[in-house]
């Protein structure tokens, strides 16, 4: 995204540029949602795992745990016009942490050379999607007590094709974006 040169002095500004930056696309990734009984469908997973993808494991999932915090403030920044604690601890809780596992595993396959593959940066964004949805899984069956059944058929179900597209898609421009910031550099 914006890359590290040797001996730059600006490498606070830097991260806090492209966190601000991801956290704002995070936001607005939120906003483009679906409503499901539990959990909506939104384009927040593709966003998680392109940011993990550009960002590495480090500063992806530091921008998991900003975008976090900022709802937890209160900021509008989750699904529907919410912040607060409440997306935290409700239905979506399980899907939000697993933001942050998704964006470090993803990062850190992507720091290992499986971004310069569309088929490799697929299985990284695939492996980031499972670990979002056993998260969101788990949660819902054993934390708010839905058992694995609903939770299969709630959380897990419908979001199966919607994760296929979504990793085409990101496993598209991730390389597509890196040519043309190559380009320009």
């Amino acid at each position: 995204m914006w890359p590290v040169q040797s001996g730059e002095a600006a490498g606070p500004l830097r991260a806090f540029v492209l966190i601000a930056l991801g956290t704002a696309l995070m936001a607005l990734s939120a906003k483009v949602s679906l409503p499901l009984p539990y959990v909506p469908m939104t384009l927040q997973t593709l966003v998680v795992l392109m940011i993990g993808a550009a960002y590495g494991w480090r500063l992806g999932s530091a921008t998991m745990i900003a975008y976090l915090a900022e709802g937890a403030i209160g900021l509008p920044v989750f699904a529907g016009p919410v912040g607060g604690i409440a997306p935290l601890v409700g239905p979506t809780a399980g899907y939000l942490f697993g933001f942050v596992a998704a964006a470090f595993v993803t990062g850190y396959l992507a720091e290992r050379g499986w971004d310069r593959s569309v088929v490799l940066l697929f299985a990284a964004m695939a492996v980031g999607h499972i670990v979002i949805l056993v998260a969101g899984f788990g949660w819902l069956a054993f934390g708010l007590g839905l058992g694995a059944a609903k939770a299969w058929q709630v959380g897990i179900v419908p979001f199966i094709a919607a994760s296929l597209v979504k990793n085409a898609l990101g496993a598209t421009l991730m390389p597509a974006a890196r040519r043309i910031i190559d380009r320009r550099g």
